[in-house]
């Protein structure tokens, strides 16, 4: 019988939203565990292991000591999936990418600030090689299970690079500009089966960007709606601040 693939979870700078996320699977859960064997994972386990077959790894890097661990984890494994906003674009970490740090520093470490190192918060793959992701704020659960079902079988996962507004069409929703609503769905990387404008919320793009955004585009459609362009600049950053620098 073939060895089961080691798995190994690890959290970063985030809120382990994603963890939480995983542990949250209840009927998938135990079938997730009769094909791999879970080696380490600090969410709910103490045990180490020296080497992985797939790392899963949620948070962005914001310490010099997450440089020097996510290396180590990039070193010790041989499948690196980045888990969740946080760890696939810096996600809302990377708002304090808009300021500068020592400035981030003070606001928030007072006259101790020289006590605690820190560093813009960066994507995983701005340090390491990141093989697959996971998108979403939290993780979408769907679309972990498709990715791990690909990885067990030995399948390459298919990771999607088409707007949310694909998917909305597709599935008939009406889109919520009319409804006056700021919604980030033309360049947000669907994936998540559309959930926020299905149920006539807006997308807040928590899933990063398609390659090569259409933001000239989005602009023209929320000046047809009467909407603020300045208003979406916002909240585009909210989660893909990193991959916005120097796009205005």
């Amino acid at each position: 019988m073939a060895e089961k693939p080691r798995v190994a979870i690890f959290d970063f700078t985030g809120c382990e939203g994603c963890e939480l996320n995983q542990l949250n699977f209840e009927d998938q859960l135990l079938d997730i565990l009769a094909h791999v064997d879970i080696v380490e994972w600090r969410e709910a386990m103490d045990d180490r292991a020296a080497e992985y077959d797939i790392a899963f790894v949620e948070g962005s890097l914001s310490t010099p000591d997450c440089i020097t661990r996510i290396n180590d984890i990039r070193r010790r494994t041989k499948v690196l999936v980045a888990l969740g906003a946080c760890a696939v674009q810096g996600g809302i970490n990377g708002m304090k990418n808009t300021q500068a740090i020592e400035e981030v520093r003070e606001e928030v470490y007072g006259e101790d600030k020289y006590l605690f190192p820190t560093l813009p918060a960066l994507a995983l793959h701005e340090v390491v090689k990141v093989d697959y992701n996971v998108r979403g704020c939290p993780m979408t659960q769907i679309e972990f299970l498709k990715l791990f079902t690909s990885l067990v079988m030995g399948k390459q996962p298919i990771e999607p690079d088409h707007a949310v507004c694909v998917d909305c069409k597709l599935k008939e929703n009406e889109c919520v500009y009319e409804r006056g609503m700021i919604c980030l769905g033309p360049v947000t990387r669907a994936g998540c089966d559309a959930q926020c404008p299905s149920v006539g919320q807006y997308c807040t793009g928590c899933r990063g960007l398609v390659t090569n955004p259409n933001l000239s585009g989005m602009e023209e459609i929320l000046v047809e709606h009467g909407l603020s362009v300045d208003e979406a600049w916002k909240r585009l950053e909210l989660y893909n601040a990193n991959d916005l620098e120097g796009a205005r």
